[in-house]
């Protein structure tokens, strides 16, 4: 079992002994998809740009640019996304530099944190205006759903400043309209106003609805951007809130600023419209649009007409999964809502059974185009249809979408609406970028650290205990390949409070050592014989290295429990280590002890 372990934990800490290059993802959009004459572009932009490379390679529907330096490999970004004319999606990344039959058996080098990897530091700030803003546009569209159920005649809503104005033909029915919205909407402060003739209702904002919407919005956005960024594969990213209005995102291993304010600020969501069936899209085309309705285009570039009322958005929906329609077999997502998205839906389809229902595809996407002779890049959002189906019965809180691509489109699409739509719009305010080589220096002093602490321990107890001694240092190196082991097969991030971690296991390892070569000497002292007080030592000192090490476990657990950050690292490579070490400690040196002595007549013990 000792051999087997050992093994095991020399092959999984293996991937760590080798170098990671500076690389490029790129993966296929719905725009262009990645196969062999997408290598060879990337191929022959490189080499135009005189920009050397070690390896291209293609899975997976990826490919993957692998260069000798961090220079090279932001060079051949800009290369590369120029070439393919922005048609892709790129991410910088390191890639293991592995052989192919440790790829097979699924061994992967630990992740290393910011402060070991370098990567990029963001202060968010989040616009609570335009949360406002669009909260009183959901409140517009709502009073309006709200007037139309109770059939009260309005000559126009509208958006008023910090409020919502509503005009009315008399007194009467404004009246009748006001206690509607009262009773309905009791977090806005509604009251009737008659200004030059006009019968109006003005509906405004509690202070207390204030507070809670971009308390709302800032919780959301936090969220929204974890989900983002866990989803993209960014290792241990850390998002904390900073402030009232504020979000601090670290990003270890991200080198690009630009690709990560297009990672925070990507935005993909849909609305669910009622197709206009009442007016021409003739006319429309023409200029002339309805009031109450705008003119879409779908795919393939046909023009509709679709109701400015949307039923229900993004931010409704709580879960979305990809998958095949059952009776089409084309790729659908299926999405589900939340409870007052589901009132609204089964309400809207309930009223317009057999008329048809759109679905809006909106999406805010990076495009690079060439001004003379340099790269320009711009943000363009979209807005097309992707899907317009009869409603045959009504529907509420699950339904599907279809209309998509490909599987992999419906699978980003999830994947985003999962994460949800950013609760209002963000601006990066500050912005550090941690390089590799201040990480690539703090991984040669924590190693140093490892080093000399080993070293030192192994010295003294080569010194002290001898032959003894001299085992414990074996079990003291096998810990320490097992704590990397187990970094690796659990993808943990490695961080500078985790190798102070390591550190101190290294102190504390040969600590179940000395107390078990104690023992013996104490049983050599007494008069035993050398098998029996190698016997002894073993047992009698057993429960008085649990019980040590239990206790620093809970300590460990408790630390990763209510710590965050750098503690939570600290407390992983700690806990990691007071199980390996007791292994070692315990049941290793006693095979190596039993293997050197064991079935002998030994006459005197060197500890």
């Amino acid at each position: 079992m000792v051999v087997a372990v050992v093994l095991l934990g020399l092959l999984y800490a293996l991937p760590n002994i080798y170098s990671q290059d500076p690389s490029i993802e790129i993966k296929g959009s719905r725009q262009a998809k990645v196969d062999e004459s997408t290598v060879a572009a990337i191929k022959a932009a490189l080499e135009n740009a005189g920009v050397k490379w070690k390896a291209v390679e293609r899975a997976d529907g990826r490919v993957l640019v692998r260069f000798a330096n961090a220079e090279s490999q932001l060079k051949g970004n800009e290369v590369i996304e120029t070439g393919l004319q922005g048609k892709y999606k790129q991410a910088l990344t390191l890639a293991a530099d592995l052989p192919g039959w440790l790829r097979a058996l699924g061994a992967k080098p630990m992740y290393l944190g910011l402060d070991l990897r370098g990567g990029i530091h963001v202060l968010i700030d989040v616009d609570m205006d335009a949360a406002i803003k669009q909260a009183l546009e959901r409140y517009a569209g709502d009073i309006r759903g709200l007037l139309r159920k109770h059939k009260i005649r309005y000559i126009t809503v509208s958006q008023e400043g910090e409020g919502i104005e509503v005009k009315f033909k008399d007194a009467a029915t404004r009246d009748k309209a006001r206690e509607a919205i009262y009773k309905e909407f009791r977090t806005l402060a509604v009251e009737s106003v008659d200004e030059g003739g006009d019968f109006l209702v003005r509906a405004k904002l509690t202070p207390a609805e204030k507070t809670s919407i971009k308390k709302f919005a800032l919780e959301q956005n936090i969220t929204t951007l974890r989900n983002r960024v866990n989803a993209l594969g960014v290792a241990e990213p850390i998002i904390q809130q900073q402030g009232d209005r504020r979000i601090v995102v670290q990003l270890p291993g991200v080198q690009d600023p630009a690709k990560l304010k297009d990672i925070l600020g990507a935005t993909a969501t849909l609305e669910y419209r009622l197709v206009d069936t009442e007016h021409s899209v003739e006319d429309a085309v023409a200029g002339r649009v309805p009031v109450g309705s705008k003119l879409y285009h779908d795919r393939q570039g046909r023009p509709l007409l679709l109701k400015k009322r949307v039923i229900v958005t993004g931010n409704q929906i709580t879960d979305a999964s990809s998958g095949l329609d059952r009776r089409t077999g084309q790729p659908a997502v299926f999405v589900s809502l939340d409870g007052q998205g589901a009132r609204r839906m089964r309400n809207v389809t309930t009223e317009n059974v057999g008329k048809p229902m759109a679905v809006v595809f909106i999406e805010t996407r990076t495009q690079t185009r060439m001004v003379n002779g340099k790269p320009v890049k711009k943000k363009v959002k979209v807005e097309e249809v992707i899907s317009v189906a009869n409603i045959l019965e009504p529907f509420g809180r699950r339904f599907q979408t279809t209309g998509l691509d490909s599987t992999e489109e419906a699978h980003d699409l999830a994947l985003l609406l999962r994460a949800g739509a950013l609760a209002a719009p963000i601006e990066i305010v500050e912005e550090r970028t941690i390089g590799p080589s201040l990480g690539q220096e703090n991984i040669n002093q924590g190693v140093e650290s490892v080093i000399i602490g080993m070293l030192l321990v192994v010295g003294f107890m080569a010194i002290y205990y001898r032959v003894f001694g001299l085992i414990a240092d074996l079990a003291l190196l096998m810990n320490l390949v097992l704590i990397v082991a187990v970094l690796s097969l659990l993808q943990a991030t490695l961080t500078l409070p985790g190798i102070a971690g390591i550190v101190l296991t290294v102190g504390m390892a040969v600590d179940a050592n000395v107390l078990i070569f104690e023992r013996i000497r104490e049983e050599v002292r007494v008069g035993n014989t050398p098998q029996a007080s190698i016997q002894a030592g073993y047992e009698k000192a057993f429960s008085t290295i649990v019980d040590a090490n239990i206790t620093t476990l809970i300590a460990a657990v408790v630390l990763f429990s209510f710590g965050t950050g750098p503690i939570k690292g600290f407390a992983v490579t700690l806990f990691i280590g007071i199980l390996t070490s007791m292994f070692t400690a315990i049941v290793g040196t006693r095979a190596v002890v039993n293997l050197i002595y064991g079935g002998k007549k030994v006459k005197k013990l060197a500890v």
